[in-house]
């Protein structure tokens, strides 16, 4: 019995969010609220606030499910990747594709500028957090080649990890800023920049 109400709680939780995705894509995420999320889901606000203390809970969660599989899927395929470079550039196209699977380029067009460049409804703080955790996992991958012998032992791989994570997002923001998101294109330039970290501008 306990394992039949886990499972429906499980169903409610992801019900609301998918409810709460598709009024985000549809009328924006500012304006849409707790009680409309609740409506779409076919549950009560109260229900929602069971689940998720404000609409920002339910795409930092999403997000960061997102970003959880990336990670998981990327350590999986490193004993195959030889270069370090291709991990990375693996990594990031598996973080750009999963963002884009769980939201909309029109809505990661209004929550990019709220996350990246603040203001009052509480994601940059939420999303800093959640971010700094991503950027943890990727110095960690980092470290893992490092060990391996696939970088050098000198390497800061917090300050590589930063550059990195830092360089995403305004790519990333270029990207769905485009009116027909070329992903080809974008992952090219990620690979370029990529490059450019880790073989440096010697002669």
């Amino acid at each position: 019995m306990s394992g039949l109400r886990e499972r429906q709680k499980v169903e409610r939780r992801q019900a609301i969010s998918k409810a709460a995705i598709e009024l985000f894509e549809r009328q924006g995420f500012q304006n849409t609220t707790i009680e409309q999320i609740a409506n779409q889901a076919g549950v009560s606000a109260p229900t929602v606030f069971k689940y998720f203390g404000n609409k920002q809970e339910i795409i930092l969660e999403i997000l960061h499910d997102a970003d959880q599989r990336a990670l998981k899927d990327t350590r999986n395929q490193i004993p195959e990747i030889e270069d370090p470079v291709d991990a990375l550039c693996y990594l990031e196209r598996l973080l750009t594709g999963y963002a884009l699977e769980v939201m909309h380029p029109s809505l990661w067009r209004e929550l990019l500028p709220l996350i990246l460049f603040g203001g009052d409804n509480g994601l940059p703080e939420g999303y800093r957090a959640m971010n700094d955790a991503l950027r943890a996992e990727i110095s960690g991958l980092l470290r893992e080649l490092q060990q391996a012998g696939r970088l050098r032992a000198d390497l800061n791989v917090d300050l590589a990890a930063f550059l990195l994570n830092d360089y995403s997002h305004l790519q990333l923001f270029r990207l769905v800023n485009q009116e027909q998101p070329d992903i080809e294109s974008h992952s090219a330039q990620v690979r370029r920049i990529t490059e450019l970290l880790f073989y440096g501008m010697q002669a």
